[in-house]
């Protein structure tokens, strides 16, 4: 099973810029898909932005789409989380999850889960 380790996370302010990176170890990310949720306090997890298996498009969840782009760096075994225009209501805990496939973009559906990056967007 790959682990994955999630970093990148930071204190930014409302229109400013992060990238997340989800660094796999154990196996060849290319072999997976790949999603990432975030969780804010009080909220449950819920997901940003998901690879499907199934055409190799991406979802993006409605309120980052346009601002949040998934890209991957096979050599480094590396997938990353852009984030731009950031604003307060993006706060949160985010995390990188993989699974072999990959249809919709829920938890039930990965079953390797790094541990976690605070991203926290405030002036």
């Amino acid at each position: 099973q790959v682990q994955l380790v999630e970093s990148g996370g930071g204190l930014a302010q409302p229109g400013g810029s992060l990238r997340l990176s989800c660094a796999a170890f154990g196996a060849g990310l290319d072999d997976y898909a790949i999603g990432w949720f975030r969780q804010a306090p009080g909220k449950e997890r819920e997901g940003v932005s998901c690879e499907r298996s199934s055409d190799g498009s991406t979802y993006y969840q409605h309120s980052v789409e346009g601002r949040f782009t998934i890209s991957r760096d096979n050599a480094k075994n590396t997938v990353y989380l852009h984030m731009n225009n950031l604003k307060p209501e993006d706060t949160a805990v985010y995390y990188c999850a993989a699974d072999p496939y990959v249809n919709e973009c829920y938890e039930a559906d990965f079953g390797s889960w790094g541990q976690g990056t605070q991203v926290t967007v405030s002036s």
